[in-house]
């Protein structure tokens, strides 16, 4: 049984280690650097950590856990384009460094290799794995979809957030988590159980994020708090503040989501005082513990010893009270 920190040591090292040497170069060079830029590998590691939980030679399945995170980083780099980000993990992003044109046809790229890699599984989980991979894929675009959509309605729902971040967010790591015990011929029961723990896992990190980006020190979080605020983004916080605000506060929150011209820091101040007046922090908070619990009973019900599964725990405390 590995360690998280082997674990990641290991599939850092094989990413590191890819090559791409079809032509033309213009077309590889973005993924190859894409890929460079790091990050941390949360969806291969699940992968590894849930195969790992049955099997060790976790060597034969990185192939597919090279494959997953490909497809993660191919996201990533459409999500820029799409937002017109300037940066990624603290360098320029694709259509920076080459152009939107380029962006769009390495990202394309990237979705065949994903493809590509996720098929060099065994032939006997082949069709499963790759029927999974497929729907997961399609759900993130669909949450995707509902995000944009969020963006020019103040009437979103409680209900069709967290469907959204279950599909844009969470889907992937479960996936990363069912077809990792796949690949290891898990009890189909423990492969249910390891989704729905990635599902939970995911909805609750998404909730932390949201509230970090308003709650959280910017000494610790590694960037400037109430990004969200400033751009009207539709998180759990926003949400819940205008189906629970009176009339004044309503009125309030409208103003500034409607404000072409403002001072920043005075909108982050004023959006933050009014969530605290409405009380939305502490309903997030519940919410996350909520979340946080049903990935640990979904956790526990696997049936490997216990000592197996103490990496994983210790991954979900790690993503869970983290203040970044």
């Amino acid at each position: 049984m590995y360690t998280t920190d082997e674990l990641l040591e290991k599939i850092n090292r094989h990413i590191a280690q890819l090559e791409f040497t079809r032509q033309p170069k213009g077309l590889y060079e973005p993924v190859s650097y894409v890929l460079s830029l790091g990050g941390k590998r949360i969806r291969p590691l699940l992968m590894l950590m849930a195969y790992n939980l049955y099997r060790d030679d976790v060597e034969n399945i990185f192939s597919p856990a090279t494959g997953i995170e490909v497809y993660h980083n191919y996201t990533l780099l459409h999500d820029d384009l799409m937002d017109k980000a300037d940066r990624r993990r603290g360098k320029p992003t694709v259509h920076k460094v080459w152009d939107e044109n380029t962006a769009i046809l390495s990202g394309d790229a990237m979705l065949v290799l994903a493809y590509q890699f996720m098929a060099g599984c065994p032939s006997a989980c082949l069709k499963e794995v790759m029927d999974l991979f497929s729907l997961t894929a399609l759900e993130i675009c669909e949450g995707q979809q509902m995000d944009m959509e969020f963006e020019t309605r103040k009437d979103v729902a409680e209900e069709e957030y967290l469907q959204m971040i279950r599909l844009k967010t969470s889907v992937l790591l479960a996936g990363s988590l069912k077809i990792g015990a796949l690949l290891a011929n898990a009890p189909e029961a423990d492969a249910e159980r390891l989704y729905d723990f990635g599902i939970n896992l995911g909805v609750a990190f998404q909730l932390k994020d949201d509230m970090l980006d308003v709650y959280g020190d910017p000494n610790v979080f590694g960037k400037n708090i109430g990004g969200d605020i400033l751009c009207n983004k539709k998180t759990y916080l926003l949400i819940k503040a205008f189906e629970q605000a009176d009339e004044r506060q309503h009125r309030m929150l409208d103003s500034w989501v409607d404000a072409k011209i403002y001072v920043p820091e005075a909108k982050i101040s004023a959006v933050t005082a009014l969530y605290d007046e409405i009380g939305v922090k502490t309903q997030c908070e519940r919410l996350i513990e909520e979340y946080t619990t049903r990935a640990q009973e979904a956790l526990q019900a696997v049936e490997v010893p216990e000592e197996r599964k103490q990496a994983l725990t210790g991954l979900m405390e790690k993503l869970m009270y983290r203040e970044i």
